[in-house]
């Protein structure tokens, strides 16, 4: 019996292994500074009328604004906070590390959606689809909502980034008239494998992670009625 089981631990441990990578490779792949950028490369160059009116100049404008706000500026501030020892880990596995970097991205998503909202008013040939600016301050008010929490508990980043963007996604195919199956079925698919990625290799608790979900979905509602009602 004791050999049956140590066969069987050898059997699995590569096993095992190759789960953790991919589990990993998803986690890379699907990080929180990421995820904000694709949903915008979608509604910019796939949506079919969101951007249609939009040059490719002022496309391309829209997308670097995104790359910088929600990926280049956070993790730049993430690198140097390590460097200067203000925390432990780029990867964030406690919640006192969680605090300034939460702070940082608020300004900088808060800065984004400014700018987005106010388009009209700043350049009269460059202008923001509401969707867009929906899912703007859903990013901004996920990362304030992610900071009060993690007075309690270290809320999954992951799984936050892809509740708003699974609920962007919805409403996208719920507001307008045209079929979203295939994107929502991608969306869905995505969110499935970070969540299960997340359990695998992440610290986190599964209801932190379940948390994270929900959160990012009712912070992406509630951006969609605010926004609505001004």
């Amino acid at each position: 019996m004791t050999q049956e089981v140590k066969l069987e631990q050898q059997v699995s441990a590569p096993q095992n292994k190759i789960v953790r990578f991919f589990a990993q490779v998803v986690s890379y792949v699907f990080h929180p500074a990421f995820v904000p950028v694709y949903m915008v490369l979608f509604m910019v160059y796939q949506h079919p009328y969101l951007f249609a009116g939009m040059d490719v100049q002022d496309k391309f404008r829209v997308t670097a604004m995104s790359v910088l706000m929600f990926t280049f500026f956070p993790l730049v501030t993430v690198g140097l906070l390590k460097a200067l020892g203000f925390i432990q880990t780029i990867y964030l596995d406690n919640q006192k590390d969680r605090i300034i970097p939460l702070i940082a991205c608020g300004v900088y998503y808060f800065w984004i959606t400014y700018i987005w909202w106010n388009s009209n008013k700043i350049s009269g040939n460059f202008y923001i689809p509401q969707q867009a600016v929906t899912f703007a301050l859903a990013t901004f008010l996920g990362s304030w909502v992610a900071l009060m929490i993690n007075i309690k508990m270290k809320i999954s980043l992951h799984a936050l980034a892809m509740g708003v963007a699974l609920m962007c996604m919805l409403l996208l195919a719920y507001n307008g008239q045209l079929s979203f199956g295939f994107w929502l079925s991608i969306t869905l698919l995505c969110t499935g494998l970070v969540l299960t990625a997340r359990l695998i290799v992440s610290t986190h608790k599964p209801i932190e992670i379940y948390l994270g979900l929900i959160t990012g979905m009712a912070t992406m509602l509630l951006s969609d009625f605010v926004v609505k009602l001004i």
